[in-house]
């Protein structure tokens, strides 16, 4: 039998079915995976094979292979990787200005990610109805930075509803992945979107304008408008595991279209002369924020404030 799997928390997985019946299965001991080095044999999306047993669960013997998948460092095992969630249509990242601040840097880490795995991705700014003078200019500096991009941006409020049916009609017929900051609202937002899920929400913690953390294993949930929304646990940890420095350029596209420009092949765009990607920093053809970001991950600095 074929399923995909909705939610993984350790030693047993639901898995939906293709009736649509939802089965616990775990995983046979023998079964590898295929040159993946990571912490959890399976996860959230994988497509996989399995067997029924008399007592009604299922074995699964086998998974087919992965169009993409995203990743973060393990908690525990700083030099292992835990796959967050395979088969991914599109990656969206909840953001919001204030309550809790989430920083371009940030944004720029998770959009490089899904760069580096050849995942589309986009960005819901929640709580639109809360932000109004300094704080809505902040939020519409967000989309006139990225939307030129091509990362398309969603203003949204999951308690008033507003730019809801936008959303559900960019979700439809995806695999979506909703990540975000811990207090960015996004239990809310999906308790918006399929009222029936009820999931826990959490509140401000006004000390240090952060949320608590209310979801703790990845899960894949069906959306009655006909997608599914994977909901991940707060992603601090969230990192691009081998990215090299003369990768980084290449997950940030405006760079990526101009380094061909530079006058050394081998050109980190920071302290090379005749730099084609500086010279359109200077000419405010790429953004300074996005820029600074940049060379922040080329120097390994902490962005994730």
């Amino acid at each position: 039998m074929k399923g995909r799997v909705l939610k993984s928390t350790g030693t047993w997985l639901q898995v939906e079915s293709e009736n649509g019946a939802l089965i616990a299965c775990r995983v046979r001991g023998n079964m590898r995976l295929r040159g993946i080095d990571s912490t959890n044999p399976m996860a959230v999306g994988d497509l996989i094979h399995f067997e029924l047993e008399d007592d009604g669960t299922g074995v699964i013997s086998d998974f087919e292979p992965r169009k993409n998948y995203i990743i973060r460092k393990s908690v525990n095992l700083s030099k292992q990787t835990q796959i967050l969630a395979a088969n991914i249509d599109m990656l969206w990242l909840v953001v919001t200005p204030a309550l809790p601040k989430t920083s371009t840097g940030f944004i720029d880490r998770f959009i490089a990610a899904a760069e580096s795995f050849r995942i589309p991705s986009a960005l819901i700014l929640n709580k639109s109805d809360l932000f109004t003078g300094e704080l809505e200019a902040v939020q519409q500096e967000i989309i006139d930075i990225y939307e030129p991009l091509g990362y398309p941006c969603y203003k949204v409020s999951a308690l008033q509803g507003d730019g809801l049916d936008e959303l559900k009609a960019a979700f439809k017929g995806k695999v979506n992945l909703l990540s975000g900051h811990s207090g960015v609202g996004k239990s809310s937002l999906i308790n918006a979107l399929a009222p029936g899920l009820n999931l826990k929400t959490g509140d401000i913690s006004r000390q240090h304008l952060k949320g608590k953390h209310t979801t703790t294993f990845a899960e894949m949930h069906q959306l009655p408008f006909g997608a599914y929304l994977i909901d991940t646990p707060g992603i601090r940890e969230f990192v691009n595991i081998d990215f090299k420095p003369a990768e980084i350029g290449h997950y940030f596209v405006e760079i990526r279209e101009r380094m061909q420009d530079c006058k050394f092949n081998n050109c980190l765009h920071d302290t090379e002369k005749e730099c084609a990607v500086k010279k359109a920093v200077e000419a405010g053809e790429i953004h300074r924020e996005r820029y600074y970001n940049y060379i922040s991950m080329l120097r390994n600095e902490d962005i994730y404030k």
